[in-house]
């Protein structure tokens, strides 16, 4: 079993009862998209005000209404382009967001390796998430890689619950890299003429 399909199983044992019940009402995909959205804005202005502990809680329900979304969407047969798209542009979005609010908790603080560490998980996770969109729009399925959004949401999650922020940071940037050359990598393999 890859990775993507561990990944996938996990996520639908955590959603399926949830969206069962949100099937149920007048929610919809949109809505939870948003409001994870703006729960991870939420997150970064706690961060930015010192409150990590309830800055990672809110970084883990952002994460989680991050997975509903889609699940909802698949359960009620309600997927479309533009819903995918919003999302996709909201989860750059939302971590963009709780990565400025490190930055400005740093920046406070005059701490010069942490604000560079906020740099290269900005720089790598984008790349990760850029490589794979790169690929998907040349026909290239690239859902490969160690270290996708879901690690990097749980791993800075974990650094807010902890006051670990460096340490979750320097993990994010490392892995991130690593999981773009995995990406880049895969996608040449792909490529490649035979």
């Amino acid at each position: 079993m890859a990775l993507a399909d561990i990944r996938k199983a996990i996520a639908n044992r955590l959603t399926e009862p949830v969206a069962w019940l949100l099937a149920r009402t007048s929610i919809t995909p949109t809505t939870l998209t948003l409001i994870g959205f703006l729960i991870a804005v939420g997150a970064a202005v706690l961060i930015g005000s010192g409150l990590l502990l309830a800055a990672g809680v809110a970084v883990l329900v952002a994460g989680f209404f991050d997975i509903l979304d889609g699940a909802l969407a698949r359960y009620t047969k309600r997927t479309s382009r533009f819903g995918a798209i919003l999302d996709s542009t909201l989860d750059r979005l939302s971590e963009a967001a709780v990565l400025l609010g490190i930055l400005v908790l740093y920046t406070r603080e005059g701490s010069a390796i942490p604000i560079l560490l906020v740099g290269a998980v900005l720089i790598s996770s984008m790349l990760v998430s850029y490589i794979r969109a790169r690929a998907e729009a040349a026909g290239v399925e690239c859902a490969v890689g160690l270290f996708t959004r879901a690690e990097r949401v749980a791993v800075l999650a974990l650094g807010l619950l902890l006051n670990q922020l460096v340490i979750a940071l320097s993990v994010v940037a490392v892995f991130s890299f690593i999981t773009a050359g995995q990406r880049l990598f895969y996608v040449w393999r792909q490529t490649r003429v035979k």
